[in-house]
């Protein structure tokens, strides 16, 4: 009974990491282009 929740934990702790690697990964593709439109708009407000 003792390993099967162990092994619950694990599974819970991958599924966990998981998502935050997800996470972590959407918002630097997102950083990324928020960063180019507000480089596109100062650029374009420099003309």
């Amino acid at each position: 009974m003792r390993s099967e929740r162990g092994q619950g934990m694990v599974e819970y702790a991958l599924i966990l990491v998981l998502i935050a690697v997800v996470v972590i990964a959407v918002l630097i593709v997102l950083g990324n282009q928020v960063q180019n439109v507000f480089c596109n708009i100062s650029g374009a407000m420099g003309q």
